[in-house]
């Protein structure tokens, strides 16, 4: 029974050496990812801010609207003042 006992703990040793490696390579790859990840982070952040400054303020607009004839309306939730006629010197504009 003695002899059992011992032939297990000595099978067992590279299981646990295994597991613990498993471990170590599981650790590893998972801080791979993510310095990968950050890394891709910092490289678009400039292209994020701007296409945020691009889009400015979203909530200025309704959600778009799909009429039946497939155009697509995006309404501002506040209208724009009507365009002033003419430059404001009196001025025709050449086109």
């Amino acid at each position: 029974m003695k002899q059992l006992a011992i032939a297990l703990l000595l099978l067992a040793q590279p299981v646990n050496a295994q597991s613990d490696q498993m471990k170590e390579g599981m650790d590893l790859l998972s801080e791979g990812t993510r310095l990968l990840l950050e890394g891709l982070l910092n490289e678009m952040d400039p292209m994020l801010q701007e296409l945020r400054d691009a889009l400015g303020n979203l909530n200025a607009y309704h959600p778009p609207e799909v009429l039946p004839n497939g155009d697509i309306i995006i309404r501002r939730r506040t209208p724009l003042p009507p365009p002033v006629e003419g430059n404001s010197e009196g001025e025709e504009i050449e086109l």
